[in-house]
């Protein structure tokens, strides 16, 4: 079917998908629980939205939309206090982090839905090793033009929400060495990576997504599992790079960096997006996978080679006056102390020293998305 008109939204509007682990507190594995959890939250008013995901471990949970920071970890802190009590009820865990570190991919159950059973069906074993968990920050855009332009300019900050976000570590029981192991499981897709370039919507639709439709390798944006994509039903684009950190407020104040940045970009302030800029990308992208807040990045524009860490303190310093425009100082001083202190992926890691074993890490981790963490 023809992909539908770009739908207008306010500027900088905010919207956060998490999804979310369930695990068993007697072997701290992931557990086959989101029905009976899905069942249960059906039963009264829940302060958001929450869907099941494609493996029967996992949920996804949506806030609405947002203008502000406050408003937004608002949402987030009582939707996290629903969803622990729910799953205390139901005696298991449920926490953040890109990956679980020692499921085992095939004794996942895929959840009874149509979807989930055609791309089961369409990629084999890679639909149960993409037992992942992401977070997903929506934008609102004015128009389409203004969406492409935005999923382009972002390409050279790409790298910063995933050292940001790292917590995936551990995959299958052993340490990758990887911070975030999660986006190497994504990249396996075919239609993975970056979006084509191009700078209008028109453009977009016409010279790429009806040609694609016209193959029947798609049929909707769905179909794409690019870092950053246009949903046209929502009039936003997606940034889908990130990893689910282990708390809620990370969470936030990862989404309200973005809107900083768009709101930056959308004022030209920088050379307009190119083709070229994308030379660079993949390697990018890898050394924020691998080294995380340690990696090394090569500017697009000036192909100067810059520290990942320091970037991102550089950037959220310049980023200061559009965050106090938008009310959310608060967000990038938490990130802040992210490069000094350790991401989440170094948080995990220096847990499964201190306990011993990945079980002991695991629950660390439960209790640290449980409890209000202090910004």
């Amino acid at each position: 079917m023809p992909i539908e008109p770009f739908k207008k939204s306010d500027a900088l509007t905010l919207g956060v998908e998490l999804e979310l682990q369930l695990v068993s507190l007697s072997n701290f594995d992931l557990t086959a629980s989101s029905p009976d959890l899905l069942h249960l939250l059906g039963r009264k008013a829940f302060p958001g939205n929450v869907v099941p995901e494609i493996m029967e471990s996992m949920i996804e949970i949506s806030t609405g939309i947002h203008t502000r920071y406050a408003d937004l970890l608002n949402q987030l802190l009582q939707m996290r206090d629903a969803l622990v009590r729910a799953a205390d009820t139901l005696n298991i865990g449920i926490g953040g982090g890109g990956t679980h570190p020692f499921q085992n991919w095939s004794e996942q159950k895929v959840f009874s839905k149509p979807r989930f059973r055609e791309v089961s069906a369409l990629y084999g074993y890679l639909a149960k090793q993409f037992t992942i968990f992401g977070q997903h920050v929506h934008v609102g855009c004015s128009s389409g033009d203004d969406a492409m332009f935005l999923l382009h300019a972002l390409n050279r900050y790409v790298p910063h929400f995933i050292a940001l976000s790292a917590s995936s570590p551990f995959v299958q029981g052993r340490d990758t060495l990887f911070n975030s192991a999660r986006l190497n499981s994504v990249f396996a897709f075919p239609l993975s990576g970056r979006a084509p370039f191009m700078l209008r919507w028109d453009e977009f639709v016409d010279d790429y997504f009806t040609k694609m439709e016209h193959t029947g390798i798609v049929k909707s944006m769905k179909d794409f599992y690019w870092d950053i994509r246009p949903k046209p039903e929502y009039g936003t684009i997606e940034l889908r790079v990130c990893d689910t950190p282990l708390s809620v407020e990370r969470a936030a104040a990862l989404a309200c960096y973005l809107q900083a940045l768009c709101k930056y970009l959308l004022e030209r302030h920088e050379p307009p997006p190119v083709e070229d800029d994308y030379l660079v990308y993949n390697y990018n992208r890898f050394q924020a996978c691998r080294f995380g807040l340690e990696g090394s990045i090569v500017h697009p524009k000036s192909y100067e080679t810059l520290s990942l860490r320091e970037d991102i303190l550089a950037t959220l310093r310049k980023m200061e006056p559009y965050a106090e425009t938008l009310e959310s100082i608060p967000a990038l001083e938490h990130l802040t102390r992210v490069p000094h202190e350790g991401s989440d992926a170094h948080y995990l890691r220096k847990q499964y020293a201190e306990c011993g074993s990945a079980e002991g890490m695991v629950d660390t981790a439960l209790r640290r998305f449980r409890e209000k963490e202090h910004l």
